[in-house]
């Protein structure tokens, strides 16, 4: 896993034009970080994005970028920011998905202080981890062989969702995405490992990547372990709070259950994915069946039965995203 994950990186380090690095502080994003900078004679620049009320990331991305001496940089971002931009952002997805659009908001943004204010061309990010080794919501899964299925339908999906995120987030900003978890020989490698070793048998996500990284003071312990948090939640979780509270404004119990009648595709549960529902009809009138269905945890399992996208509605969200 190391040696397949550190070959993805390396070969995404050759560019005519300058590079630079997401960094969100988590696992995934501070992998690649870790790995860059060992194979790079200058510090990375590195990025990380948080909301001015409660920017969770920031702490644990400075502490990478600190062990690591990257040239750092931290984007702030209020609730106007999020709200000026949700229109933008529905825009440039082409999509009503929930967590889609979350998610989307702080790499939107953080790429359009990227765009506006460096010299980069290309980023690098660390997206396609969970869709290989796990979510949150798969320490549910009954048994591995429903692990490996859901993993395989979350790659089969990926262009719909999160690759559709880091693909078009970046993009809208004339910046090129470089995702070393999505390297061929990395994905074929890991979904041919035995699905029993991946599922979360160790209380640890992630188990297999961690253990792979450990003792070669690529990262501290405490973040080479840290919990995963979803990255909308992890940026702060003042974020989507306030996109629920401007749809609260904007819409009425009754106009939710109205929605049901006028979206007989997919429609919308919410007052916030009417909201997101209703920008997208104003833009892309007749296209809604484009998208497949609303991203959600495996309803069928014991645990995920839930009406939100959020890790944070999960039993096990235990310590993520603090």
């Amino acid at each position: 896993i190391r040696e397949r994950l550190e070959a993805g990186v390396i070969k995404r380090l050759d560019s005519d034009a300058p590079v630079g690095y997401l960094l969100s502080g988590g696992l995934d994003s501070s992998l690649v970080c870790a790995i860059a900078q060992k194979n790079l004679d200058k510090p990375l620049k590195t990025f990380a994005i948080g909301m001015e009320k409660d920017p969770i990331d920031l702490k644990y991305a400075k502490v990478v970028a600190d062990y690591l001496g990257t040239d750092h940089t931290e984007v702030i971002i209020s609730e106007k920011d999020v709200l000026t931009n949700l229109r933008k952002v529905i825009h440039t997805l082409e999509t009503w998905d929930i967590t889609t659009i979350r998610a989307s908001m702080g790499m939107y943004l953080i790429c359009k202080y990227i765009r506006e204010n460096t010299d980069l061309k290309v980023i690098l990010t660390g997206e396609l981890s969970d869709e290989i080794f796990g979510y949150k919501y798969t320490d549910f899964a009954p048994s591995p062989k429903e692990f490996q299925k859901e993993a395989e339908k979350r790659l089969r999906e990926i262009y719909m969702y999160d690759v559709l995120r880091a693909d078009r987030s970046i993009s809208a900003h004339s910046l090129e995405a470089r995702v070393p978890f999505g390297d061929l020989d990395f994905v074929d490698y890991v979904m041919g490992i035995n699905p029993a070793k991946k599922m979360n048998v160790y209380n640890k996500g992630k188990y297999l990547l961690r253990k792979a990284f450990e003792g070669g003071d690529y990262l501290p312990y405490d973040i080479l372990h840290r919990e995963k948090a979803a990255f909308s939640d992890a940026v702060g979780h003042s974020l989507v709070d306030c996109i629920k509270a401007f749809a609260e404004e904007q819409y009425t119990d009754a106009d939710v259950e109205k929605a049901k009648e006028k979206y007989s595709y997919k429609a919308p549960f919410t007052k916030e994915s009417l909201l997101y529902r209703d920008t997208f009809e104003e833009f892309f009138p007749g296209k809604a069946e484009l998208i497949k269905d609303f991203w959600m945890p495996n309803k069928e399992w014991e645990g995920c039965n839930v009406t939100d996208p959020s890790a944070r509605v999960l039993s096990n969200y235990g310590d993520s995203g603090k």
